[in-house]
């Protein structure tokens, strides 16, 4: 004997195509789980959004609050500066020093009266337009 041994084994392989029949049940239960699991997404997608938008207009107003704070304290030193430019004390003081006006003295003042007008006599004609 020369050591060598030979098996033959015969497999018996069918090579028949393998047909599978479409179930029309769980065709239809796979798409209206699709259309279920499309619906929770894009539920859950507007509620990120809506929460998002939500927190994104809270900053928004948050920041509008502040520059209205700072523009409340500008308009705030605007007005103490012109309420000092008008002080009457300044005024004088300025009118005396730069531009060399005086004071004037109590018999310098001239009292002017006002003259009211006399009504028109009740039988004039009067033009209209």
């Amino acid at each position: 004997m020369s050591g060598e041994f030979e098996y033959a084994i015969k497999k018996d392989v069918r090579n028949n195509p393998i047909v599978r029949e479409v179930d029309r049940e769980r065709h239809v239960e796979m798409w209206r789980s699709v259309a279920v699991g499309v619906f929770l997404v894009a539920v859950l997608l507007f509620s990120a959004w809506q929460h998002f938008e939500l927190l994104r207009h809270g900053y928004r107003i948050e920041e509008m609050q502040k520059e209205r704070a700072a523009e409340e304290e500008i308009n705030r030193h605007l007005r103490l500066e012109i309420d000092t430019l008008r002080a009457p004390a300044r005024i004088e003081r300025l009118a005396t020093e730069r531009l060399g006006m005086v004071a004037p003295a109590a018999d310098d003042a001239t009292v002017i009266e006002r003259v009211t007008s006399t009504p028109p006599p009740p039988k004039s004609v009067v033009a209209r337009r």
